[in-house]
Parts: C-alpha cells; sequence; structure tokens
C-alpha cells in the first residue's frame, strides 16, 4: 500500500526558485531528502504529508503526529530506514 506520510521540515536544502525546493524532513528520526515542489507554501519547522519522496501538502503539527502514531502501530513505517 503507498501512504503519505507526515514528517518535519528540517531544512531547506536546496532551491533552484521558489517552487523548486528540496529539504531534509525527519520522521520520528530518520531523515530523508524531499521534493517541495508541490508545496512552495512550506517552510522550516512545518510538518508535511509526504508521498513517494514529494511533500503533497502542509498539515497541522497535532494531526502529523497522530498520523505517524498510527502509521507506526500498524507497521507501515518499517522500509523507511
Amino acid at each position: 500500500m503507498c501512504l503519505a506520510i507526515p514528517g518535519k521540515l528540517l531544512e531547506i536544502t536546496a532551491s533552484l526558485d521558489e517552487t523548486f525546493r528540496m529539504g531534509k524532513v525527519s520522521f520520528g528520526g530518520v531523515k530523508k531528502d524531499v521534493s517541495l515542489a508541490l508545496v512552495p507554501e512550506a517552510k522550516v519547522d512545518d510538518y508535511v504529508m509526504v508521498h513517494v519522496g514529494a511533500a503533497i501538502s502542509v498539515v497541522d503539527e497535532e494531526e502529523a503526529k497522530k498520523t505517524f502514531e498510527v502509521l507506526s502501530q500498524l507497521g507501515e513505517l518499517d522500509d523507511l530506514n
């Protein structure tokens, strides 16, 4: 199953312009490089939903934490490492 996973945007690591950016996102301590092209409004410390290496939306911190916990309990985060 393909799911979007919430993570915290730690830093903007590359920026061609305001739209084409890359960022470092933490998923419960596991850090990944993510495309931010679909969320030009995202800023450092925001929580984003990530699907196949691209942030697809900015979400509320509480919602992100609840979703991450449920996915963790279901064993859906095993492929992060």
